[in-house]
């Protein structure tokens, strides 16, 4: 049986019989893949292995190509792909891996290499568990990251006092006719976060009514080009705990 060597982020995990779970993995090798492990959740299985499959968890591992009989990938071994030392201990940080997890798990669905999006991710939840100060900013600043990654970025540059036009994805001068914009206060924090350094999100100073809105007005972008993002039931927990 063919192997392979990769790392993955953990987007989902599915129960499978008594014993066993289908894991979602953003993997670098092969865009979104599903994992079949085996006697993870028995008492006298690999109960330790279960640790790993967490939220945003990063892996490394030894895959099994499937075979004839078997519709899923496998491992051959896998690990932890770098040592956590926030998000398993850190409630903020814990909900924020839950929400980076499903927002991916819900937009991407292609079991294609997306190098750069890998990436992305990768560092993100490495980011995420070392940071010290910006932590209640960080679900922004991943979300508008995320935008220019998928393809919708604003297609022109930010002047003070523009509005966005969802539907046009450019920054305009003048109020849009229709419901889907940013107003200028979101629109002029979009622009700020698309250039702001993820070290710098303790700099950013927001309250919960501004952090609320601005969350809304991307899941509205998010939605009007992708409709999954709707689904993401990790969004009631980011607006009630930040």
């Amino acid at each position: 049986m063919k192997t392979y060597k990769g790392r993955g982020i953990v987007l989902h995990t599915l129960k499978y019989g008594d014993s066993s779970l289908v894991v979602q993995l953003l993997t670098d090798v092969g865009g979104r893949r599903s994992y079949m492990v085996q006697g993870v959740r028995s008492r006298s299985g690999r109960g330790s292995k279960l640790a790993l499959f967490q939220p945003a968890f990063p892996v490394e591992f030894e895959g099994l190509e499937p075979s004839q009989s078997q519709q899923m990938h496998r491992f051959k071994e896998v690990r932890g792909g770098f040592l956590l030392q926030g998000i398993p201990f850190d409630v903020r940080k814990s909900t924020m891996a839950i929400f980076i997890a499903e927002v991916i798990y819900r937009l991407v669905k292609e079991s294609e290499q997306n190098e750069s999006l890998f990436d992305f991710v990768w560092n993100s939840v490495a980011a995420l568990d070392s940071m010290q100060e910006g932590v209640a900013n960080f679900h922004l600043w991943f979300l508008v990251k995320l935008s220019r990654l998928v393809g919708f970025q604003p297609g022109n540059e930010h002047r003070a006092g523009d509005w966005f036009d969802i539907k046009e994805g450019l920054y305009v001068p003048l109020r849009p006719l229709h419901p889907l914009h940013f107003a200028p206060e979101e629109a002029s924090l979009m622009s700020h976060l698309m250039q702001l350094s993820v070290l710098e999100l303790g700099d950013l100073a927001l309250n919960r009514h501004q952090r609320v809105a601005f969350l809304n007005a991307m899941l509205t972008y998010f939605g009007y080009h992708l409709d999954a993002i709707h689904t993401v039931q990790s969004v009631r927990i980011l607006q009630e705990v930040f």
